[in-house]
């Protein structure tokens, strides 16, 4: 058996609030590894409040990667993370048997355990029209152009999601082709084994530690990092749960409760998604976060 056949990447995901960060590090201390996230908003410093990154005792405690590299105005893609992270895994696993990857990002979890299509990079001065063309005419407008241009992938995208939208069609302005062309959703292999874990609690019970959670980063101070980051707005680093909500605060359109309780309910709303995503992947073996004890005898048995 070679090197690779005996790496394994321990995938540990599950919905925002349902205990991913605690988990992860005792599983990476038990196995003597390190943590890849896979959080599309924890790349960014600026961020570490409203996205529940790492604090700095859990970055002690277990070294990180994809944690708090970004600014708020750097472009980053899933297919981005897909090549950095398995340029990073190459490096890891020389020196590790097996790395842990955590997060609640599904495209970037995919985009590595599965690989994401090869859609080409959008240049410059088409993400500039495009950006120019959603802030004059709006999204309906831009929904509208993608039913003629390509009308398949105007069935089944998010029509309320600007970037999905505007990223289709870059790529039909780009390459004269539909964005569905592109999408040919072919699995590919990897040089390593990859074990899933997911993580699930009663609906009840989950719901009642995201209200607590938001709760909890108000008083860690979210409001003042919102603050700080509100000249960077428009950036699609901060189309996020938590930025969203208080900036119609601090645009004076809501009050400051009725955004909390905004922020709660969008993010149990973001729960139900991820749940959704997640349970379409049969790979997937779920457990409540205190069976620690099942989990490491079923990671320990998947890896003999």
């Amino acid at each position: 058996m070679t090197k690779t056949d005996t790496n394994t990447l321990i995938v540990l995901i599950g919905p925002t609030g349902v205990g991913k960060t605690e988990l992860s590090l005792r599983l990476a201390e038990a196995f003597h590894t390190c943590i890849l996230s896979a959080d599309s908003r924890q790349l960014y410093a600026d961020l570490p409040i409203g996205t529940a990154a790492p604090t700095p005792e859990q970055l002690a405690r277990v070294k990180h990667y994809f944690v708090g590299t970004l600014n708020l105005t750097d472009y980053y893609s899933a297919a981005q993370y897909e090549a950095d992270a398995l340029r990073l895994l190459d490096e890891l696993f020389v020196t590790h048997d097996c790395v842990v990857l955590t997060g609640g990002s599904m495209m970037y979890v995919d985009a590595v355990c599965k690989g994401i299509d090869d859609i080409p990079t959008v240049d410059a001065d088409t993400r500039q029209l495009l950006l120019q063309k959603y802030e004059t005419e709006g999204l309906e407008h831009l929904c509208a152009e993608l039913r003629l241009l390509d009308p398949e992938y105007y069935r089944i995208v998010d029509l309320k999601n600007p970037k999905r939208v505007i990223h289709a069609l870059e790529i039909c302005y780009m390459t004269g082709r539909t964005y569905t062309s592109f999408r040919t959703q072919t699995k590919k292999a990897r040089p390593f084994r990859i074990v899933k874990v997911g993580l699930t609690r009663d609906r009840a019970e989950l719901y009642d530690r995201i209200n607590r959670r938001v709760d909890q980063m108000m008083a860690d101070g979210l409001l003042d990092e919102a603050r700080r980051v509100y000249p960077h707005k428009e950036y699609n680093s901060l189309n996020t749960v938590g930025y969203k909500e208080l900036f119609k605060f601090l645009d004076g359109e809501w009050t400051l409760p009725f955004a909390v309780e905004k922020i709660k309910q969008n993010s149990r709303i973001y729960s139900r998604k991820q749940m959704t995503w997640f349970k379409r992947d049969t790979d997937i073996r779920w457990f409540h976060p205190e069976q620690e004890t099942e989990i490491l005898s079923y990671l320990r048995s998947a890896m003999l």
